[in-house]
């Protein structure tokens, strides 16, 4: 009888299934603790996508019908704002019970970028294709939720962007240059 997946592949399958439980069960945790309508809307659409996306993950592993890589919409793309606004200080909490929205979308966020990181490592190691498309599908989705909630820190001021000064950007951004192609010998097959 022929493997279906190779070793290495379904320990990097297990690492990002395991990694889906726990975020879904992270963010219901959360749920019960969110004020705002906007963050718990956000909070359960990526609850509802992410846990079909698991279903989807588990089905293709058992061979129980292919499906298809699904991409995540983020909704709309506001205009990011730029510069700190006298950023107030962080702390740890010293109860659960002091969660606020601020701690959740960032804990929302945190997640997301470990999972996306989590995600490409493990689609690199991935050999079946489909499987592979699956996983870093994933990852891009991780990404494009990790983006949404960051939209929303940063239009409720939680997530500040630093800048420099536009001579410190100008310079930084003049240092590069684009290479000289001419005399190069691509050869493509």
């Amino acid at each position: 009888m022929t493997a279906q997946f190779g070793a290495h592949e379904i320990m990097e399958i297990h690492e990002v299934l395991t990694d889906t439980i726990d975020g879904i069960n992270q963010f219901q945790l959360y749920r019960q603790h969110t004020r705002d309508p906007q963050l718990r809307q956000i909070l359960d659409k990526q609850i509802q996508f992410t846990t079909q996306e698991y279903n989807n993950i588990v089905q293709a592993m058992n061979k129980r019908g292919m499906h298809k890589a699904v991409p995540y919409r983020t909704p709309k793309n506001s205009a990011p704002i730029y510069g700190l606004d006298n950023p107030g200080s962080n702390a740890p909490n010293t109860s659960a019970n002091e969660l606020d929205d601020r701690d959740i979308a960032s804990g929302m966020l945190g997640c997301h970028k470990a999972s996306a990181s989590l995600r490409m490592m493990a689609a690199l190691e991935c050999a079946d294709p489909e499987m592979r498309r699956m996983i870093q599908q994933g990852a891009i989705n991780c990404s494009e939720q990790a983006y949404e909630v960051w939209q929303y820190m940063n239009q409720k001021g939680y997530y500040q962007v630093p800048t420099m000064k536009e001579m410190t950007t100008n310079t930084m951004m003049n240092t590069y240059t684009t290479a000289n192609t001419q005399g190069m010998n691509f050869q493509y097959q």
